[in-house]
């Protein structure tokens, strides 16, 4: 089973509020996932972003590999 770290929409149309969660990497964007490491909301000037460190190094530890744009948002 791969993991990802990726994101999952939430919000009304025109407003989306994501959550970055862990997720087999064959699940649906907004489908089923593992656990909840932070959120991302682009609405918000400065957008706001938010880690849970200790959970993010648990499951980067047990091999979850973070997407394209999780991974420039850890950056930030």
């Amino acid at each position: 089973m791969a993991l990802k770290i990726r994101l999952a929409r939430l919000g009304a149309k025109k407003k989306p509020f994501y959550r970055i969660v862990v997720a087999d990497s064959q699940a649906k964007r907004d489908g089923r996932f593992l656990d909840v490491v932070g959120i991302y909301d682009p609405n918000q000037n400065p957008a706001r972003v938010e880690f849970k460190k200790e959970l993010l190094d648990k499951w980067t530890a047990e091999g979850a590999q973070p997407t394209d744009t999780v991974r420039s948002l850890m950056k930030k």
